[in-house]
């Protein structure tokens, strides 16, 4: 058993105790993982004298983020298989070179080893495509089993050995899969559980370096942060998307940052900055490129106008909220002339409830009650439509129609409908 020096050297390197670089591992396994290790500085220790030589796959990961490293192999780390040299009672009648020859032959055979394979990797492809493509208009009892499948999977996959490139696509692969577990969860409420999955996204896609997963995981982190009613971190992490790493990347994803930014600000009070930041989204559309992957992972030209309405009406005045009836109902009409696959029930039903918002804001109370009709007698609703509804019937109640038997009416069935237990039969992503 041969003493890891590499190991112990960039931990003294570093200044840490055993027991710090133990914490710091598993702070990362808990990161990437949503499991809490129990490794302490006997760990630490039992790899530095070389009793574990190849820890699992989730370690090693932790281990070379920790270490900022990028293969295993500058850690000092080998499979058992690889080994150290064998001694060779005759080794000293060999050359040097001999030797050399001999272990870069084994460093070979070891390198060559890998548990997937292209078409491996390209089935995973086309599977978070269509999964992507699925969840924006079937059910959650229909997604969410084959997601965590095919996550099982690709997880069990990375435990095992594969070239550096075929690693960080399996990461992609399973950022992209964490975030479609985001979604399912913060369409139900557990912003919890939605919040691990985020944060794996982003700890996927810093191990793989790509900029679309980093970008598009501060997206969603910025779209929870505004349903919990945080507006300037909602602002701050989409704007973040937007700086961090090398950027959000070329498809839609720029422009949803500063739409999502742009609601944030209006939200959060700041009309002029988010009228600025609601035309750079406009401008940053004419320059998009199309997504991969597609479907809940796109920012299609009918959610942008949906959220244009959202943020102007959230601005207001007579003017705005005469161009958020505009924007919500454009909305409407792009989500309804398009493919059904492509068709967000959630995001019209948002297009409606800010339509019943903007009339209500004119005084026209029937428009209201129509527009309502198009949500209440839904199926199934997000829990960030239960939000919408409950702000809506408190506008109502507290407005001089509050007394008419029609609102009266509207808010009993908002009642109805927002004590419902949130099981989704379409769901998409909070707007």
């Amino acid at each position: 058993m041969m003493a890891n020096e590499v190991l112990r050297g960039l931990r003294r390197g570093r200044r840490w105790t055993q027991r710090q670089a133990a914490e710091r591992v598993c702070a990362q396994v808990r990161a990437a993982t949503g499991r809490d290790p129990e490794l302490d500085a006997n760990w630490i220790s039992r790899l530095e004298r070389g009793a574990i030589t190849w820890p699992s796959g989730d370690y090693r990961a932790a281990l070379c983020a920790v270490f900022q490293v990028a293969r295993e192999e500058e850690l000092g780390l080998y499979p058992k298989g690889l080994g150290e040299p064998a001694v060779n009672p005759r080794a000293d009648e060999r050359s040097g070179f001999d030797a050399d020859t001999e272990l870069s032959s084994r460093l070979a055979r070891y390198a060559a080893e890998t548990n997937v394979n292209a078409v491996v990797l390209e089935q995973f492809d086309a599977d978070v495509e269509r999964l992507s493509q699925r969840f924006v208009s079937r059910s959650l009892l229909q997604v969410v089993p084959e997601i965590r499948t095919v996550r099982a999977e690709v997880f069990r996959l990375l435990e095992g050995r594969q070239h550096p490139g075929q690693t960080r696509h399996l990461y992609v692969i399973a950022g992209w899969l964490c975030g479609l577990a985001a979604h399912a969860s913060l369409d139900l409420g557990d912003r919890s559980s939605a919040s691990t999955h985020a944060r794996t996204v982003v700890q996927c896609a810093e191990i793989a370096g790509h900029a679309e997963l980093r970008s598009w995981a501060r997206s969603f982190q910025s779209l929870a942060a505004y349903w919990a009613g945080d507006h300037g971190r909602a602002a701050d992490l989409a704007r973040a998307g937007r700086e961090e790493g090398r950027g959000p990347g070329s498809g839609t994803i720029k422009a949803r940052l500063l739409s999502l930014e742009a609601r944030a600000l209006a939200a959060g009070g700041d009309r002029r900055n988010a009228l600025r930041t609601l035309t750079l989204a406009h401008e940053a559309r004419s320059t998009a490129e199309a997504d991969e992957p597609s479907g809940i992972f796109s920012f299609p030209e009918a959610k942008q106008w949906a959220y244009t309405g959202t943020t102007l009406l959230t601005v207001g005045g007579p003017e705005q909220i005469q161009l958020a009836i505009t924007a919500s109902n454009r909305a409407v009409d792009l989500y309804q002339a398009g493919p059904e696959r492509e068709r967000s029930p959630g995001d019209v039903h948002a297009a409606h409830l800010d339509l019943a918002t903007a009339y209500l804001a004119n005084g026209e109370v029937e428009g209201v009650g129509t527009e309502l009709s198009e949500v209440l007698d839904a199926d199934g609703h997000t829990a960030s439509i239960t939000i919408r509804l409950r702000k809506l019937s408190a506008l109502l109640g507290s407005g001089p129609y509050r007394d008419a038997q029609s609102v009266l009416d509207l808010r009993e069935h908002i009642h109805e409908m927002t004590v419902r237990p949130a099981l989704v039969s379409h769901p998409t992503e909070p707007r």
